[in-house]
């Protein structure tokens, strides 16, 4: 599958006291990540809800954290989804502060999201033109 990447720059408010990344707005980074990666597939999530009845839902995550990211720092967020199921995908994100000079990996991990019934809250298969747009992306090499 290609790798999707997406350019995210600290502010302020995502540190903490001692002047770091706090350590949960790593994942709503990876949150933007993903959704900006099914924008890209002609995705938006309100459709979902409102034309297929269905949503993603975060259902596991994994992740290591390597080094700080701190104030006004330029990250790039990659997202690669690594595994497909009838009701769920997995990806693998990781989190790169981008220098002048050098890329530094300051988060990776993995991501598993389940596609859930609006109403029910339990699984429901993955629409198909999503299926069929996840196909064609791997059929295509990448």
């Amino acid at each position: 599958m290609e790798t999707f990447h997406w350019p995210v720059r600290v502010y302020y408010e995502d540190t903490d006291s001692g002047g770091v990344v706090y350590y949960a707005n790593y994942l709503r980074f990876m949150e933007r990540a993903r959704t900006e990666w099914l924008r890209s597939l002609g995705v938006e999530q309100d459709r979902l809800i409102e034309q297929e009845g269905v949503l993603f839902a975060v259902r596991h995550v994994d992740l290591d954290y390597l080094k700080p990211a701190r104030f006004n720092d330029q990250l790039e967020v990659t997202s690669r989804v690594i595994e497909h199921g009838r009701a769920s995908l997995t990806f693998a994100q990781t989190i790169t502060r981008m220098d002048a000079e050098t890329k530094t990996e300051l988060c990776r991990g993995q991501v598993k999201i389940a596609c859930l019934g609006v109403e029910s809250f339990r699984p429901r298969p993955i629409p198909e033109f999503l299926r069929t747009s996840l196909r064609m992306e791997k059929a295509s090499g990448y």
